[in-house]
This record gives structure tokens, sequence and C-alpha cells, in this order.
């Protein structure tokens, strides 16, 4: 299957950069524009972590799909380097769809929105505020913004990096796991052993990805209130695939996240047996969970 090289700007003139795979169709089919999805990874994560197989499979399916890496990291623009900003992730999902409508086989009116982990609930606020989304597949979503007792900490050092970084000093940054998958900052939730080794192995086909993160993403993750946007996504059609076993972000948390989610919006949750948040796409179930996608971004 064919990819190609892409890149778009955003609202703010940042250059970002991912692959597009262009829908499979036959000849007759090729003249008709089809569906197409945009999809970021999870927290700090770069666009070769998670995603590739899911795009392929989409692409496969008919569906064109494009991933990218979010700014300020892996081979997009953006400084600081390593500043995750989850409102600016929000609206960069505005900009790809812009980009996205302009490709000649894709649908404006069909393209959808999808994320996995901290990029889920990016995904579900980017489609409550642009109605344009088509829909919106939330796989995972990360539900616990309690930083694990240590917000009051990792506020009182982002002040400290304010006055330093106004003083003329480089952004303070801290890794964002141990060597023992704990997060440095309490923030996402807690991670077993299994879950860290399927971390470190996603990282090994990332070359760009960088264990750290500004001390100044906590600060904006804290002043963003992701939950209060989520109602909003109605009348959108949304789906939420859950992890029956997730102890990252709890399976009964993502359930009151999805009931959340107004009655107006042709809502779907699916709850997959015997996964975990980091295995969801692994094994034996990846192709049904796939289907279960593609028929939801199908239906009109």
């Amino acid at each position: 299957m064919s990819t190609q090289s892409v890149e778009f700007k955003t609202i703010d003139g940042i250059l970002l950069r991912g692959t597009l795979y262009p829908r499979s169709t036959d000849t007759a089919q090729h003249a008709i524009r089809g569906p197409a999805v945009i999809l970021t990874p999870g927290f700090a994560c770069v666009k070769e972590m998670f995603v590739p197989e899911v795009a392929e499979s989409f692409q496969r399916a008919g569906v064109t799909a494009l991933i990218y890496d979010p700014r300020n990291t892996g081979s997009s623009d953006g400084e600081p380097r390593q500043e995750l900003d989850p409102q600016h992730q929000v609206s960069d999902y505005s900009d790809a769809l812009t980009f996205l409508s302009g490709q000649a086989d894709v649908d404006p009116a069909r393209i959808a929105f999808w994320g996995f982990s901290f990029a889920a609930i990016v995904a579900l606020c980017a489609a409550a505020l642009d109605k344009r989304a088509s829909h919106v597949i939330a796989c995972c979503p990360l539900t616990d913004y309690s930083f694990d007792g240590k917000k009051a900490k990792v506020l009182a050092k982002s002040m400290k990096d304010r006055e330093s970084i106004v003083s003329g000093n480089a952004p303070f940054a801290l890794p964002i796991l141990t060597d023992k998958g704990e997060s440095v900052a309490g923030f996402g939730g807690q991670t077993d052993p299994e879950n860290y080794r399927l971390i470190q192995n996603a990282f090994r086909n990332a070359p760009l990805y960088q264990n750290r993160a500004t001390i100044q993403t906590y600060y904006k993750i804290a002043a963003w209130n992701p939950l209060g946007l989520v109602p909003m996504v109605e009348p959108t059609p949304a789906f939420v695939l859950t992890p029956e076993n997730d102890v990252i972000s709890k399976p009964e948390a993502q359930k009151a996240l999805f009931e959340s989610i107004g009655e107006g919006s042709r809502k779907q949750q699916h709850i997959e047996p015997g996964r975990g948040h980091m295995d969801i796409f692994a094994g034996e179930s990846f192709p049904k969970l796939m289907d279960l996608q593609v028929q939801f971004l199908k239906q009109l």
C-alpha cells in the first residue's frame, strides 16, 4: 500500500509533518470522494508509535488516513521542543482537517477524528469544538488528571520555571517515565510492568521519540478542562473503545466519560475483554476491532 510524506500549516503558522495513507479503491471508485480519518498517538508519542498499523488498516478498508507528529515533537516544527499543549493539539486537529479536505479523493464532509489514550481525549475535545468532523473515535481515553498527589509540587516548579524563562533561560524539562515506568510528574494514571514493556517496544521503532516534557506541559494540562468539553461532542457520532483490563484509565471512568456525551450523539461504546491500555490493538482481536471502527465511520 502506498503512503505519502506530507506537511501542513496550523493557524498560527507551525509546520506539522506526517504520513498520508490514501485509501485503497478500485478504478471505478477512484473518482468518488471517500471517507478519511485523522489519527494522533498518545501522550508525548510520535507518529511511528501505535498508529501506523491502525492507519494501514483503515487504508485497506477504503478510508484515507493521516497521521502526524504533534507540534513541538518528532519531525514537526514548534518550540519549545517537547512542550505538549493540549489546547494547541485540539486546534491542530482542525487544521489537519482543513488540509485533508483538500485531498482529491477525500470527501470533506466525511472526515473523522481519532485518538489513542491522551490523544483520545484531545480528539473528543476537537470534535466538541469543530463540527466539521463527521465522527470521532476515542480509544482508551485518558480520564485521570489528578497528578497522583503531585499537582501542587509540579505547579510550584512550573512557576519557578516561568521566572527562569523570563530571565532568558531554556525551559526546564523532566523525564516522562522513570526506568520503572512511573510518571515523574504523577500524570497519566498508573503503569504496570507489562504496560511499560509495551511502551518500551514502541520507543524502539520511533527514533525521534524523546522521553521528556517541559514542566510547562503539566501547567497547561492542569489549566485544561477536557471533561467539561466532552458533553459538547453531541451531536457528532462518537465511538469509545475501552479495554476491559485498563489499569491506566479505569474502565468505569471511561464508561462515565462515554455517558457524559449527550444522547443527541449517535454514540457507541465497545468494551474489549481481556485487553489492557497498551495492548488494545495487539493479537487476534485487532481485525475485529478495526472492522467495528470502519463500519462506524462508514455510517452516514
